[in-house]
């Protein structure tokens, strides 16, 4: 609880430009997942874009200084979009402005959800079968292509 408590008072401040992804906390090898006990009926079995693994997802945002805003742990099997919108409706992340995530947080109910509802802006690539009627600013281009700051935070961590 302590560890936990310091960790909350080294957070940055939300600057209205954000970055955001999850990533996966392995607790044991695939093989053992049966006869795992230490966090049983905690952990789960979930997927990343690589392989399936058991454990946990952090949430993470970071702000445009790489520093970090807001986290969460969740079950393996928790939905990328789902932490997503629990961290926002969090009343102490204070998230506000623009997000910049991967295609893991592409959803259009999410995109209207965050806009109608909490005021922040969701902004993804698109796929390549995708098309849209309004192209992408400049600026909001730039920072979806810059998204390797989180990259370099999460293996940083």
């Amino acid at each position: 609880m302590p560890l936990t408590a310091y960790l909350f008072t080294l957070l940055g401040s939300c600057s209205g430009i954000g970055f955001v992804d999850s990533t996966a906390l392995r607790v044991c090898h695939n093989r053992r997942i049966r006869s795992h006990r230490v966090f049983k009926g905690l952990a789960a079995r979930g997927k990343t874009s690589v392989d399936w693994f058991f454990g946990f997802k952090l949430h993470l945002v970071f702000n445009d200084s790489g520093e970090i805003v807001w986290l969460q742990l969740t079950p393996g099997n928790v939905d990328d979009r789902k932490g997503l919108l629990s961290i926002v409706e969090n009343p102490f992340s204070s998230i506000f402005g623009k997000l910049f995530g991967d295609l893991g947080y592409l959803s259009k109910a999410l995109f209207e959800q965050l806009v109608w509802n909490h005021g922040v802006t969701l902004l993804t690539k698109l796929k390549r079968n995708m098309h849209t009627d309004k192209p992408m600013l400049g600026e909001d281009a730039f920072f979806v292509r810059k998204r390797s700051i989180v990259e370099t935070v999460i293996d940083q961590l």
